[in-house]
């Protein structure tokens, strides 16, 4: 080990040297929980899930381990960059373009969980990797994902008690029903707002005033999220339908959402005025005559 780079309510991470991969990141349990069975669990599944993901936008899975009696590892690669959090804090609201860039990796990343059964539940800025030189992000932390084929009772979370991140989570988890790849791609979206405005949809200031509003109350729409920042009608109709409290009304999967942020990106400003498409439709119809 060579330094400790950061530590959640469950385990710590360090920056050290691996004899075969050079810098790695290790993820280590903290000694309190190293006795506690379902922290155990949570912590070994979280590398499962990590070995069965494969893609260039996750952190690759390296080693899986045990050093000493209970102290369970899980060596990552190594990411280049910041914690998105951190930047877009710094940086924000960040430009449409950029923000297009790093929703499609995401979009990309969490695809190819949900492609192998996995539903990540806690996507959030945290939880991504970014590289602004090279607009590189890498996906992190599956440690409360969830598989979709996994029974009742096998579950580590008790019915009726939600996880992830209040901020991020989609209203249909705040149940603490299973939920779908869906819950996904709303938090992802909830991303892309964040990014675009540093503002959030719900205005709480309070987890109680978060929990009502976001079963109770619509979000607030994007171009009215922060005084002079303005989005075409394109751009803010898609980040509101994967917004959508009812999961059917969102895009069909996450990869369709973030095709379609993309092209509200890349539309150009005319198309989105007012009668542009009768005015096309006008042009088509007198070059028939």
């Amino acid at each position: 080990m060579q330094s400790e780079v950061g530590e959640g309510g469950t385990s710590a991470v360090f920056r050290a040297h691996h004899a075969s991969h050079g810098t790695v990141a290790v993820k280590v349990l903290k000694e309190k929980l190293r006795q506690d069975r379902t922290a155990v669990a949570r912590f070994l599944r979280e590398a499962r899930f990590g070995e069965r993901v494969q893609h260039p936008n996750v952190v690759r899975t390296i080693e899986i381990g045990e050093a000493g009696l209970g102290m369970h590892f899980l060596a990552t690669e190594w990411a280049v960059g910041e914690i998105l959090e951190k930047y877009a804090k710094r940086q924000g609201p960040l430009a449409v373009d950029e923000v297009s860039t790093i929703v499609t990796q995401i979009a990309d990343a969490v695809h190819a969980a949900h492609a192998v059964g996995i539903v990540h539940r806690d996507l959030k800025p945290d939880n991504v990797m970014y590289d602004p030189t090279s607009r590189q992000v890498k996906l992190l932390d599956f440690g409360i994902a969830t598989d979709t084929d996994t029974a009742p009772e096998q579950r580590l979370t008790r019915a009726g008690f939600f996880v992830g991140t209040l901020m991020y989570v989609a209203p249909e988890a705040l149940s603490g029903e299973l939920v779908g790849p869906l819950a996904d791609q709303y938090s992802l979206a909830t991303i892309a707002y964040f990014l675009l405005t540093g503002c959030l949809p719900f205005p709480a200031k309070t987890p109680r005033e978060m929990f009502s509003q976001l079963l109770s109350q619509p979000p607030i729409p994007i171009n009215q999220a922060k005084a002079g920042l303005k989005f075409s009608p394109s751009i803010e109709s898609v980040v509101m339908r994967g917004l959508s409290k009812e999961p059917a009304k969102r895009y069909s999967d996450v990869l369709v959402f973030a095709a379609e942020f993309r092209d509200a990106v890349e539309k150009p400003a005319e198309e989105d005025k007012p009668g542009f498409g009768a005015k096309i439709a006008s042009l088509f119809g007198r070059s028939k005559k």
